[in-house]
């Protein structure tokens, strides 16, 4: 994924709210699987990690997106966005 659509998606993801909260069990299997659904649901999600979370974030990030086939957009704070295409993609990216 190129700048141009690192950019693009982020401003998408922007205009959305976070759908998954990560808490201080931090990234468990279910945390994994229900971010898992989400994107085969949306392809573009934003995921929040609460205070009470003590992990790092970009390796919280990276661990779901090993673990879901996906790409980290963009970490602000204490959000990420994560991004994978379904079968049908919805969202058409530039070039």
């Amino acid at each position: 994924m190129n700048n141009k659509q690192r950019a693009y998606l982020s401003g998408l993801a922007a205009k959305e709210n976070s759908i998954i909260q990560i808490g201080k069990n931090s990234l468990t299997p279910e945390v994994v699987a229900s971010i898992d659904e989400a994107l085969e649901a949306r392809e573009l999600i934003k995921v929040t990690v609460l205070k009470n979370c003590f992990d790092d974030i970009r390796d919280i990030a990276e661990t779901a997106a090993g673990r879901t086939r996906s790409q980290v957009v963009r970490v602000i704070g204490r959000r990420f966005v994560l991004y994978r295409p379904a079968k049908k993609p919805s969202i058409v990216l530039p070039r």
